[in-house]
């Protein structure tokens, strides 16, 4: 009796759902036996069928249905009293202990598997599926691109708390971005006619089923929370880091980013776990695994878990190292304000996009260039890299088919001759940094890269900050092209207003405000500074042109970083062009590496300058903004963008070949050269600009 006692008090503790299944059987059958027998010895002689086993079935058919006690009793009025209770105790106890425990433990179990399906505790079993492990800023902004991607996408995010929050995080963007481009996909329908219209706009729409989003909550260090995403058979797996200021108290932060500001161990050991899993034999091939990183410790960290794990065959790890990223964006935006615009449609899968497409071997770059503007008028081809993953060639396109698709049919020679291009010298840039964030370093790197390339006289720097971080940063003293610094806070209004007057009415050429937003502060107050700075930049514009009517409001281009997507509209009310969202340039990243990871290379190549110090003359290319009266000899005549194309490429050097991917209004409005060239006129006027990919 004890070993029973025993077992059953094991089985409780272990499995009470099968404890309570077990004996709700085991009761029943009891019953049932014990009912068949008093039926079968009780029942009157004159009923159809006699015998135990008919008993049994009786009994059965009296519990399910108690109408079915006729069988037994057919009259009542002639049974004995003993059958007749008999059989109203085996109806009523049946209808207790069979069927209402039956019905509640299964009803009981069905409401249970729907819990845990909304929990997310289920294993997953899906393949070549996209996994997300962790939440930050940027993870939504990732979801939302891939809404633009030619295929259909499953998402399979694994967080370790707050899942409901991020559910309808996601929704809300989705249906935002959703709604937004369809009805954009209406205004342009609304200009065709008929049947066209409508299929317009069954071809171009965006619906609710392009993604399958399914939100998880778990362990991102646990096998198996991990397998039960199935992260092994997934075509890539993505590693974000983790946001400080939305997870914890603002009491407490301080402490936190001082220690995160040395390295992220959180995202090494995730990777460290991933990897192991991905690399094993029975995982899928070719997985990509992007991850990133935020600091030069974790960096380094993640290249050693490459040397160690990363199997080319199995799984490819691509570090994305964030502050580096976004810092050469900075300086770049700074340097161009127009490539803000240039670089939020390129990095992206919705419009004119860089693809990657494998290539065979080619004598020179020039012969591959010029075979691609011969069999293709879609696209504009860039370069070609050899990768650690094989030999791609780089296009701008507005689809992957038009990459690989030609059109001999349509080729013919461009015009010769009406195309000359001057030797293009940068004018000196100006910029004021103003405030700080975590990547200032990095965008002091950038600048220097420029510097590299261009001259150190090519940059002339005025950086406004606190004393506190400016102390931090070193004055940036190891960067001479930082000519002037002013100690000045937030609220020390009136010395930010004379320091930027003087800046700008002291230099002929143009003024660059970049204004950084603080991503070390807590979250109500991300964001805050760098709209009380733009503030201040209206404020200054405002003064300057009731002093001049005619001052030139273009002598001030301020670009203002922003962190939070929904302050956007707050930003844009002031009726700034160059807002950047800065974390969506890292999901876009992020979303075009983990889905093409050829294209890492070629942003990592795009994004840093040559550095002729080192003997990088013309070794990369990069893309710029170039005045049309400056970079041509004589402006062009009207003519198609194919034809325009094709006589800039010839009209370069020959270590300086240039390929014309669009132009600047002089109203700001952007056109990017992508689909098809013979039908797009041009005719550039001396206030526009031209955005060229060149050596220099």
């Amino acid at each position: 009796m004890k070993k029973i006692k025993e077992k059953i008090s094991l089985l409780v503790a272990k499995d009470p759902k099968q404890m309570i299944l077990l004996a709700i059987l085991g009761f029943n059958i009891l019953f049932l036996l014990i009912s068949a027998g008093i039926i079968s010895i009780f029942a009157p002689s004159n009923i159809p069928t006699h015998g135990f086993w008919a008993s049994v079935f009786y009994t059965i058919t009296m519990i399910l249905d108690a109408g079915c006690i006729q069988f037994v009793v057919e009259d009542v009025g002639q049974a004995g009293v003993g059958i007749v209770i008999a059989c109203l105790a085996i109806v009523l106890i049946g209808m207790v202990t069979f069927t209402g425990a039956v019905i509640g433990y299964f009803t009981n179990y069905i409401s249970e598997f729907i819990n845990t399906a909304n929990a997310g505790t289920k294993k997953l079993t899906v393949h070549g599926h996209i996994v997300i492990l962790n939440w930050n800023t940027r993870a939504v902004e990732i979801i939302n691109d891939l809404l633009y991607s030619e295929n259909k996408e499953k998402i399979v995010v694994l967080v370790s708390d707050h899942r409901e929050k991020i559910e309808k995080e996601i929704s809300n963007r989705l249906s935002s971005t959703i709604q937004q481009e369809n009805e954009h996909c209406k205004q342009t329908a609304r200009q065709k006619r008929g049947v066209k219209r409508y299929l317009y706009y069954r071809k171009h729409r965006i619906s609710h089923n392009k993604l399958t989003v399914i939100v998880r909550q778990g362990d991102v260090y646990s096998t198996k929370d991990l397998m039960d995403v199935s992260v092994d058979k997934a075509k890539t797996v993505i590693i974000l880091g983790r946001d400080i200021n939305n997870s914890v108290c603002k009491y407490n932060n301080a402490a936190l980013l001082e220690s995160r500001e040395k390295g992220d161990p959180f995202t090494v050991k995730v990777l460290a776990q991933v990897a192991e899993l991905t690399s094993n034999e029975r995982s899928a091939d070719d997985q990509k695994i992007v991850v990133e990183a935020e600091d030069d410790w974790t960096l380094s960290l993640i290249r050693k878990i490459i040397e160690q794990k990363e199997n080319l065959q199995k799984c490819n790890i691509v570090p994305i190292s964030v502050n580096q990223i976004l810092g050469q964006l900075l300086s770049q935006f700074s340097i161009m304000p127009e490539l803000n615009m240039v670089y939020s449609e390129l990095f992206s899968n919705r419009g004119a996009t860089i693809y990657s497409y494998p290539t065979e071997s080619e004598t020179t770059e020039k012969e591959w260039v010029e075979r691609v503007l011969r069999d293709n008028s879609t696209v504009i081809p860039l370069t070609y890299l050899n990768t650690r993953v094989g030999r791609y060639g780089y296009y701008v396109a507005n689809s992957g088919t038009e990459v690989s698709r030609k059109d001999l049919a349509n080729a013919s020679p461009a015009k010769q001759g009406f195309v000359r291009l001057q030797d293009y010298q940068m004018s000196r840039k100006n910029v004021i940094v103003f405030g700080h964030n975590s990547n200032c370093i990095s965008i002091m790197e950038g600048f220097r890269s420029f510097c590299n390339e261009w001259g150190t006289d090519a940059l002339n720097i005025l950086v406004i900050d606190s004393a506190k971080s400016l102390e931090k940063f070193q004055y940036y003293s190891k960067f001479p092209f930082v000519r002037q610094i002013v100690e000045a806070d937030i609220y020390d209004k009136e010395l930010i207003y004379k320091s930027i007057n003087t800046f700008v009415d002291s230099n002929q050429n143009d003024t660059s405000i970049l204004i950084l937003s603080d991503d070390k502060v807590a979250s109500e107050d991300i964001d805050s500074n760098a709209l009380t700075a733009l503030i201040y930049m209206c404020d200054i514009l405002e003064s300057k042109l009731k002093q001049d009517s005619d001052y030139d409001v273009g002598r001030m281009d301020v670009i203002v970083e922003i962190l939070n997507p929904k302050h956007y509209d707050i930003v844009n009310h002031y009726g700034k062009n160059n807002i950047v969202i800065s974390n969506r340039y890292i999901s876009k990243m992020v979303t075009q590496v983990g889905t093409k990871e050829s294209l890492y290379e070629f942003y990592k190549d795009i994004l840093e300058y040559d550095n002729y110090a080192k003997g990088e003359q013309f070794s990369s290319k990069e893309i710029y903004i170039k005045e049309v009266s400056r970079f041509f000899d004589g402006i062009p005549p009207a003519c198609t963008a194919y034809d325009l194309i094709r006589e800039v490429y010839a009209a370069g050097k020959a270590d300086n070949k240039t390929l014309l991917l669009g132009y600047i209004d002089k109203t700001g409005k952007q056109t990017l050269f992508s689909g098809k060239q013979r039908n797009l006129r041009v005719e550039l006027t001396e206030q526009d600009k031209v955005i060229v990919f060149s050596n220099h």
